[in-house]
């Protein structure tokens, strides 16, 4: 069986992505990464070489920001990242810059894969996620955060990026998937409320609001959530010197819940019952 890893990236050290730490988590499970570089501003390429790690294929890019719309752009460059991996991989990893795996997934990931390597019928592998916000001590626990997403797909030319790079898809259709016993633990919206804004603003002409981004003050203000809990689990290994290293602290009240009477249903419903109802999936589950 062989797994190709790949990722794309810019600007990682400006707006502050854990993108060593991203590729780090998957490295023991794949046979290549390849990380598409985009045209940076800062020392992105110097931080991809500096793992210095054999399965590293780094390729160069230059991202067409005029056109994008909606997040886009970050489909059009994962697609180009798909047209580099080996054609005799049997299974894709994809890797967000702001997103890692904790190492005590790693042997169901890979027996997932080797379980569902000849059944063509799965185009995908399905994990959970955790979205860390503020600091690493909080997560979000609410419908605003997406649940399940895959990031693994078949080797299979017609499966693409869908939107921006979210999810994938098979000639426009939802793929084909079986759930896993894995978790994707992202953390984009971990950072200081100066950072976070400054990577909102910098980010803002993929989803062309630009303009509104200018109105927006210097600081992130992390206390418009709707719900949130305390993390109670260990981190992955990879991020621990970063989590060390943090400048920032910040206390964020877990008892306030923000919700329409709708919401407070739909949510009070799934703390009970383990189910989310009617969430959007950009996947199919088989049985």
């Amino acid at each position: 069986m062989i797994i190709s890893g790949f990722t794309i990236i810019r600007n990682a050290v400006i707006n502050d992505y854990p993108i060593l730490e991203a590729i780090r988590s998957i490295l023991p499970m794949v046979d290549e990464m390849i990380v598409l570089v985009g045209d940076s501003s800062d020392n992105t390429l110097a931080l991809i070489e500096s793992i210095n790690d054999e399965k590293i294929k780094i390729h160069h890019s230059l991202w067409d920001i005029n056109n994008s719309k909606g997040g886009s752009i970050l489909a059009v460059e994962t697609n180009k990242a798909l047209k580099y991996v080996n054609p005799q991989s049997d299974w894709l990893f994809y890797i967000q810059g702001d997103e890692v795996i904790h190492e005590k997934y790693h042997s169901g990931i890979l027996k997932g894969c080797n379980d569902f390597k000849n059944d063509q019928r799965v185009e995908g592998l399905l994990f959970r996620y955790l979205h860390f916000y503020g600091t690493y001590d909080y997560v979000g626990d609410s419908r605003t955060w997406y649940a399940n997403e895959v990031r693994i797909i078949r080797n299979d030319k017609n499966i693409q990026a869908f939107r921006d790079a979210q999810g994938f898809r098979k000639n426009n259709e939802k793929l084909s998937v079986k759930p896993i016993d894995a978790c994707v633990y992202h953390y984009g919206w971990v950072k200081s409320p100066k950072q976070m804004q400054l990577k909102r603003k910098n980010v803002a002409g993929f989803w062309n609001i630009e303009a509104i981004m200018e109105k927006e003050p210097d600081f992130f203000d992390f206390s418009q959530f709707d719900s949130l809990e305390k993390f109670k689990g260990t981190h992955p290994a990879v991020m621990l010197e970063r989590i060390q290293n943090k400048n920032f602290h910040m206390n964020l009240d877990i008892q306030k819940k923000k919700f329409s009477f709708r919401d407070k249903l739909l949510y009070q419903f799934e703390k009970i019952t383990g189910i989310r109802l009617f969430d959007f999936k950009n996947y199919r589950i088989l049985k």
